[in-house]
């Protein structure tokens, strides 16, 4: 079948997919305490998800990602992973997960044996009444020992840190070299703004641009051409010896090289995280639509994707979408 490629001439290689918008963490700045989760009934059963990955691996998808909400919660989860993995080598180069890591002790093995081999762990303090007045649960013990069981068990773990200006940015530094000293990657992360949260986002907003400056005053960075597949820009911390990321949707936007779309657990596949548009590919699926419908709706789809976002950081205060990034997929 012929690679999907979008108006603008990027080929899409990359499929995040939320299987779920339920979390167990209630972290700030991706959702209210009081969230309102999605009825069962309307998210796709593992047979449609692993259906709609594999159209997409059959259009040269060649990256799956699988989030959330937290991926882990989802009943059926690693009967999913179990079944995407016959792709592995057959056009699909790896299968990765991203999770809050509060039940990775649990799963890292089973992760393992359903071939992942590399999970995100969202962390964004050390510091347990830091990380428990961010998430509004305190689990950070649990998540120390699921990175500790992950690394156990054989699967590599990048930290994905989100900056928040009066939450953890004092704390960065630290979490670098916490993060390095056990040999892994980090990455930061600008707010976003997706959906209606308890927090005003403009008062927690972090450039990482400055973020970047203020580090060169104490260490030394150099530039790397790593790309992972994700948004990240990376460098070295000749200091440390580790690898440092950083994602700038707001200062310094990614979309020019963007390879990526997003498949919601409804059914929905969002071409742009900062844009509405989006097709349902549910409806042709519980239609009874053969393959060539489904792939026809992804053609669809494609056609249709922007050239990029429109986050400004003028209008943090109020979401860019309504949907969250519980719904989308981070």
């Amino acid at each position: 079948m012929k690679p999907l490629i979008d108006p603008f001439g990027r080929a899409i290689t990359y499929l995040r997919v939320s299987v779920t918008d339920r979390c167990d963490l209630r972290c700030i700045y991706c959702m209210s305490e009081r969230m309102r989760f999605l009825p069962r009934t309307e998210l796709l059963s593992i047979e449609e998800l692993d259906r709609l990955c594999t159209a997409f691996i059959q259009r040269g998808v060649r990256r799956l990602r699988f989030t959330g909400g937290e991926p882990l919660v989802r009943k059926g989860f690693l009967d999913l992973l179990h079944s995407v993995r016959r792709h592995l080598g057959e056009g699909l180069d790896e299968i990765t997960v991203t999770t809050n890591g509060v039940q990775l002790a649990e799963f890292a093995a089973p992760l393992f044996a359903a071939g992942v081999r590399r999970v995100n762990v969202s962390l964004d303090s050390i510091d347990r009444e830091t990380f428990a007045r961010i998430a509004r649960r305190d689990r950070l013990p649990q998540v120390l020992e699921g990175i500790e069981a992950a690394v156990a068990t054989g699967l590599k773990v990048k930290i994905n840190t989100v900056a928040l200006k009066h939450d953890n940015a004092h704390e960065i530094p630290h979490l670098v070299k916490w993060t390095h000293a056990r040999g892994h990657d980090i990455t930061l992360i600008e707010t976003m703004p997706l959906g209606e949260i308890d927090e005003d986002r403009t008062d927690q907003f972090l450039s990482l641009t400055r973020v970047r400056e203020d580090m060169q005053s104490y260490w030394r960075l150099t530039d790397l051409p790593d790309r992972t597949g994700g948004p990240a820009r990376y460098v070295r911390v000749e200091d440390t010896g580790g690898r440092l990321g950083f994602i700038t949707p707001l200062t310094h936007n990614f979309c020019e090289g963007c390879s990526r779309v997003r498949l919601t657990c409804t059914g929905r596949l969002y071409l742009c995280l900062g844009h509405e548009t989006s097709v349902d590919l549910r409806a042709p699926l519980r239609a009874g639509g053969d393959d060539d419908a489904i792939q026809a709706a992804i053609d669809a789809a494609i056609a249709l994707r922007p050239k990029g976002h429109d986050f400004q950081i003028e209008r943090l205060s109020k979401p860019a979408t309504g949907r969250h990034m519980s719904v989308t997929g981070g």
